[in-house]
């Protein structure tokens, strides 16, 4: 949860800095990145210490991504006449994923990681391969600029995306997420070994008592 209010919070105050004007002052990028990761870094302390807004920052985080897909995947089909529709849906995806994770909370928590990490290696391949032609992309469907065709090798890298966040998803759910609850914590599973201390002392005693009673009638048996 630290790593995702961390990166979510540095990304969104560094695009409001770098591309706003701060009390009538252009900031420069170094300016920029600094101020994206001190407030980030606050962002990610709270999103850690307090459960439930980590919880919402991880459904919102995943609610966002999915609309940010579907702004890509229909624009083939549908151009959006203004831009309050890619707001409009990125507003309503996100809190529905917010309110979803909080309902249930293992089962998005566990999709969202998965998300939103193979979003950054994505991110990090288009980088690498395209100087982020394709994060480019993706900001003009939130613009709802004309849109220009993407090279096919873009839309591999873009296809890279799900085929990781299934791949999270299974080794989340097979390896990683076994005994551990969102609800119950570090809490619940200290419950969990302090009631097995006990059923063992009880165990004990019981058999303790055992032993003196069986004692107690080999005695009289001989008498």
């Amino acid at each position: 949860m630290f790593l995702t209010g961390l990166m979510f919070g540095s990304i969104v105050i560094f695009m409001l800095c770098y591309k706003e004007r701060v009390l009538d002052t252009q900031l420069s990028v170094e300016a920029s990145v600094g101020i994206g990761l001190g407030i980030g870094a606050l962002c990610g302390l709270v999103t850690m210490l307090v459960r439930s807004v980590g919880l919402f920052m991880v459904g919102l985080l995943l609610g966002l991504l999915l609309a940010l897909a579907a702004l890509v995947a229909m624009e083939p089909f549908y151009h959006p006449p203004t831009v309050w529709v890619p707001i409009g849906l990125l507003l309503g995806v996100g809190m529905l994923g917010a309110v979803l994770t909080l309902q249930w909370q293992r089962l998005f928590t566990t999709l969202s990681t998965a998300v939103f990490g193979s979003a950054v290696m994505t991110v990090t391949v288009d980088y690498f391969i395209e100087l982020l032609l394709l994060v480019q992309y993706v900001y003009e469907r939130v613009k709802v600029a004309p849109a220009r065709p993407l090279c096919w090798y873009s839309w591999v890298i873009l296809g890279v995306w799900p085929v990781l966040a299934l791949l999270g998803v299974l080794v989340q759910w097979r390896v990683t997420a076994e005994g551990y609850s969102h609800t119950e914590g570090e809490a619940g599973r200290a419950g969990e070994g302090h009631g097995d201390v006990g059923s063992e002392a009880v165990g004990g005693v019981g058999s303790s008592q055992a032993l003196s009673e069986w004692g107690g009638f080999v005695g009289r048996s001989h008498s």
